[in-house]
């Protein structure tokens, strides 16, 4: 009986390292080596102390459920959306681009000042050429104060719930708050206009902007493409299911609703939550395991 356990239990080991092996990669990148020296370990100031409360939550395994979940709220803002599907390669490349978005997230939070400043200008600049309009005819601008702000209050609300739902050390009141304050900077040096500052402003600003969003066919799109149709292999396959159910689990139940996800694993219950947790072990398993 002790060798079925113990040849359950390495069974059970091995799946999990192969679960966060595969994520870590796609997510790093070929480069992830390089990129991480550059950004860790480069001579020059930085923003923020490893003590910090958004070095705590933007370090941990949580954020690849997070930046999952951030995608879909975002999406919900038709102006916002209609430039990422005008503009944005994330249906050819979704891989690279949530590798460029990694990037900039580890950079504006454990990079250098000169990096990340640099970084944020050369968005700021290519945000110059996205400009259109959304499939009801309204004018769009990626430098708009009021999408930049609201691309920034559905990014920092889905990290910060991230967490708390799949966190290994939870962060106090007074934490969150904190990650808020920190996580502005990168907000208004992004052009986004009267960032919150604490919690509180972070729940209310995600629920003004509410009756704005709406479930565009291109919000639609993103996200069928995001949940049931990324381009993977049969070894992606099982460590992306695990994050896209808790990714999905974090939601507000109103976001849910407008995206047309049902209740069940896909959804807010224990279940998903449950599957999102698995998934976030793991690869925080992994990530231990590498430093």
């Amino acid at each position: 009986m002790a060798t079925v356990t113990t040849t359950a239990s390495r069974a059970l080991t091995g799946a999990r390292r192969r679960v966060g092996l595969v994520v870590h990669s796609r997510v790093a990148g070929d480069d992830a080596d390089a990129r991480r020296q550059q950004i860790w370990h480069s001579e020059g100031e930085r923003w923020n102390s490893p003590d910090d409360a958004i070095c705590r939550v933007n370090g941990d395994a949580s954020m690849f459920a997070g930046g999952l979940t951030a995608l879909l709220p975002q999406s919900l803002h038709p102006l916002a959306m209609a430039g990422v599907a005008d503009h944005s390669d994330y249906r050819g490349d979704p891989w690279g681009r949530l590798q460029r978005t990694s990037q900039f997230i580890a950079t504006t939070t454990f990079g250098t000042i000169t990096d990340a400043s640099r970084l944020i200008r050369e968005i700021n600049g290519a945000h110059r050429a996205v400009l259109g309009t959304d499939y009801r005819g309204r004018p769009y601008d990626a430098r708009d104060p009021h999408l930049l702000r609201w691309v920034h209050v559905a990014e920092i609300w889905s990290f910060l719930e991230c967490h708390r739902l799949y966190w290994r050390e939870p962060l106090t009141p007074a934490e969150r708050d904190d990650y808020v304050r920190q996580a502005s900077r990168t907000g208004l040096m992004m052009g986004a206009g009267e960032v919150p500052l604490t919690v509180r402003d972070l729940d209310a600003a995600l629920e003004e902007y509410r009756p704005e969003l709406e479930a565009s066919p291109a919000a639609l799109d993103a996200r069928h493409f995001l949940l049931d149709g990324p381009p993977m292999g049969l070894t992606d396959r099982p460590a992306y299911a695990l994050l896209r159910e808790g990714a999905v689990a974090a939601l507000p139940g109103w976001a849910r609703t407008m995206l047309e996800l049902p209740d069940g694993p896909l959804g807010s219950s224990g279940l998903g939550r449950a599957l999102g947790r698995a998934g976030v072990s793991s690869l925080r398993w992994v990530l231990d395991a590498t430093e």
